[in-house]
C-alpha cells in the first residue's frame, strides 16, 4: 500500500477501488492518464492489459455479471474515453454495476480543444445512471464513493468519473481506510394494499403465467423465485436475461420468451389471465406489439425501478420495491391462505402448447449450427458459465441453455453489441479462474474482439471460444431474406479469414470441424482441456433462427418455417 504522507489523487483512486472491495480493473493506458498508471505499477490492484478500450468496459460488465460486485474498467482521454461507451450503454441497458475512470486533460486546457480532449462526461450523459468530471483533487473521494453507491443500484447501472491529469498528479489528504464498509443493499417492499391486491388476483386467477427477468438476477432473487414457483406449481417464463433462474429440469419452465421463444411460452402467455412479471421491462423483443400482448390478462408488476410501471404495457398492481423482499412478502401472504392455489394442470396445459424447437434442414454433408450448439449444452458442465456475442448464434444458445443460474449466462441483451461474447468471457474467467467459461461467437462478432486472443494469451485464461462460423451475418441475412425479398446486402463474409491459423499465431490451441461426426470429439477435446482453446465450427451459411415472430407482430403470426414450406419439408434453400 502506498505511504498515505505522500498521497496522490492517483494513489486515492487505487486505495479507494481497493476498500470498495475491487480487486482487477481492466484497462489500456494513454497520455492524460498516465499518472494513475504510474501508481498502479505500485499497487496491489491487478490491472488487465485488454487490446481495446471497448474490450475493457465489456470484460468489467461479463466481471459485473458473473459476480453482482461492480466491475471497474479505465481509459485515457479522447478516443480512449469514448470506446468505452458502447460498453457501459450495454452495461445501462441491463442493469450491470460498472465504474469507468476516464483520464482527461489538465483543468487549463479543458474547454480549449486540447490533444486527445473530449467532454466524455456529456457524452457518457445518456449511457450512464451518471457521469462526473472531478477537477478538484479534495473532491475525488466523494465523488468515487457515490459512483460505487449509485453502480450498485437499487437499480444497478454503469458511472462514469471523468479525473483531468492534474487533479491525478495532485496531493490529496490522507486516506483513512474503512475496516468494514457497508454496502449500499436495497431495502424496499410494496406497500401492503398492494400486495394484499396481488395475492387475491393470484388466488382468483385460473391461468397465471410469471415472466421473471434480469431484476432477479440483480437482486439475488434467484431461490425466491423458484420457491414461488414450486408453492403454486406456477408455469413460468424468462426473458433472455432471466434465463437460468427457472430451477434445473422445472418441469413447470415454458422457456425463452418473446421474438425467437419458445412456442410454448409465448403461447402460455397470450392465454394467460395473469401476468406475474417480475424484475422485467417488457422490452419490444419481449412483448412484439403491445396493445396484442397478453392481451386476456391483468398484469401485476414488480419491479425496483417505477419508471417502468405503465411504459410498455398497463399494470393492474405495481409493486416497487427490491425483488427479493417483494417476493418474500409475497410468498409468506401466499403460504398463510387457508386454501392456497395451486396451478399444476394449467401447468401441464401450458407446457402442451409447446413443442420440440423447430429447426432448419441443412444439406448432407454441411455442418447445421443448431447441432453444434445441442451437443455443446447436452456436454457442457452444469456450472459453466457461457457468454454469447449478437446474432443467430446468440438465439439459437439461449432457446438451448439450460443455465443452474443467470450469472452463468451471459449476453448483450438490450444493447445487442457485437465483440461482447470473448471480453466478456475473460471478465468471467477472472473473477472464477477454475470455472468453464465458454464464449459462443459468430464469425462477425468475433472479429470485432480478435485483437483480445492476445489478452487471454498473457493472463493463461482458460476461456473457450465456440465458434460458429456460417460466413454470413446471418441474422442481418435471415431478415434480408424474409422480410426484404432476399435482397442481400454487406452480409456476405465468405471470405473470412482462416481463424484456426489467426489463432495459432497468438499461441493459442485451435482446431476446425466442418461434419457432425466431429462434434461430439471435437467437443470433449475442447472442454476437457485447462487452457484457452478455440473450436471452428464451419456451418451452413443459409440456416435460419426459428421459432420467429416478426417485429411489430404478435405471437399469432410466429413463423417455424419459410413461407410456403412445411416443418416436414424437405426444401433447403440455396
Amino acid at each position: 500500500m502506498p505511504d498515505p504522507a505522500d498521497s496522490t489523487g492517483s494513489q486515492l483512486i487505487l486505495d479507494i477501488l481497493s476498500d470498495e472491495g475491487v480487486d482487477v480493473v481492466f484497462g489500456y493506458p494513454g497520455g492524460a492518464i498516465m499518472p494513475l498508471y504510474d501508481a498502479l505499477h505500485r499497487h496491489s490492484i491487478r490491472h488487465i492489459l485488454t487490446r481495446h478500450e471497448q474490450a475493457a468496459s465489456f470484460a468489467a460488465g461479463g466481471y459485473a455479471r458473473a459476480t453482482g460486485r461492480v466491475g471497474v474498467c479505465m481509459a485515457t482521454s479522447g478516443p480512449g474515453a469514448t470506446n468505452l461507451i458502447t460498453g457501459l450503454l450495454d452495461a445501462q441497458m441491463d442493469s450491470v454495476p460498472v465504474v469507468a475512470i476516464t483520464g482527461q486533460v489538465r483543468t487549463p486546457l479543458m474547454g480549449t480543444d486540447a490533444f486527445q480532449e473530449a467532454d466524455v462526461t456529456s457524452i457518457a450523459a445518456a449511457a450512464t445512471k451518471r457521469s462526473v468530471c472531478v477537477r478538484d483533487v479534495t473532491d475525488l473521494e466523494r465523488a468515487l464513493r457515490a459512483a460505487f453507491r449509485v453502480a450498485r443500484g437499487p437499480r444497478p447501472g454503469p458511472v462514469l468519473v471523468d479525473v483531468p491529469q492534474d487533479v491525478l498528479k495532485a496531493a490529496c489528504p490522507r486516506f483513512n481506510a474503512f475496516a468494514a464498509r457497508p454496502i449500499a443493499v436495497a431495502n424496499e417492499r410494496p406497500g401492503d394494499a398492494a400486495l394484499s391486491e396481488a395475492v387475491e388476483l393470484i388466488r382468483r386467477a385460473e391461468r397465471p403465467v410469471a415472466i421473471v427477468g434480469g431484476g432477479a438476477r440483480s437482486a439475488n432473487a434467484t431461490q425466491m423465485f423458484r420457491e414461488l414457483c414450486a408453492l403454486l406449481e406456477l408455469p413460468h417464463t424468462a426473458t433472455i436475461n432471466g434465463l437460468g433462474c427457472a430451477a434445473p429440469h422445472d418441469p413447470r419452465f415454458l422457456g425463452m420468451l418473446g421474438m425467437h421463444g419458445w412456442k410454448a411460452a409465448n403461447l402460455a402467455v397470450n392465454s394467460a389471465d395473469l401476468v406475474l412479471a417480475l424484475g422485467m421491462r417488457f422490452d419490444d423483443r419481449v412483448t412484439g406489439r403491445p396493445d396484442k400482448f397478453a392481451r386476456n390478462a391483468v398484469v401485476v408488476h414488480a419491479d425496483i425501478d417505477a419508471s417502468e410501471f405503465n411504459k410498455v404495457i398497463p399494470v393492474r398492481v405495481a409493486l416497487r420495491g427490491d425483488l427479493r423482499h417483494t417476493l418474500a412478502h409475497l410468498l409468506q401472504r401466499l403460504a398463510e391462505l387457508e386454501h392456497r392455489p395451486r396451478f399444476s394442470g394449467w401447468a401441464a396445459q401450458a407446457k402442451a402448447l409447446g413443442g420440440p424447437l423447430p429447426a432448419d434442414r441443412t444439406p448432407q454433408g454441411e455442418l447445421s449450427a443448431t447441432e453444434v450448439l445441442d451437443a455443446f449444452f447436452a456436454v457442457a458442465p452444469d456450472d459453466a458459465i457461457v457468454t454469447t456475442d449478437v446474432g443467430q448464434h446468440q438465439m439459437w444458445a439461449a432457446q438451448r441453455a439450460r443455465a443452474s443460474h443467470p450469472r452463468n449466462f451471459l449476453t448483450s441483451a438490450g444493447l445487442g453489441a457485437m465483440g461482447f461474447g470473448v471480453p466478456a468471457a475473460m471478465g468471467a474467467q477472472l473473477a472464477f479462474p477454475e470455472r468453464t467459461v465458454v464464449a459462443i461467437v459468430g464469425d462477425g462478432g468475433f472479429q470485432m474482439s480478435l485483437p483480445e486472443l492476445a489478452t487471454i494469451k498473457r493472463y493463461a485464461l482458460p476461456v473457450k471460444i465456440l465458434l460458429v462460423d456460417n460466413r454470413r451475418l446471418g441474422m442481418v441475412r435471415q431478415w434480408q431474406e424474409l422480410f426484404y425479398e432476399r435482397r442481400y446486402s454487406a452480409t456476405d463474409l465468405s471470405d473470412n479469414p482462416d481463424f484456426v491459423t489467426i489463432a495459432r499465431g497468438y499461441d493459442l490451441r485451435a482446431e476446425r470441424i466442418d461434419d457432425a461426426g466431429e462434434i461430439r470429439d471435437a467437443l470433449e477435446r475442447f472442454l476437457v482441456a485447462r487452457e484457452p482453446r478455440l473450436l471452428h465450427c464451419a456451418c451452413f451459411p443459409a440456416e435460419n433462427v426459428w421459432p420467429l415472430i416478426p417485429p411489430g407482430a404478435t405471437v399469432a403470426d410466429a413463423m417455424e418455417c419459410r413461407p410456403g414450406e412445411n416443418l416436414e419439408s424437405e426444401a433447403i434453400p440455396a
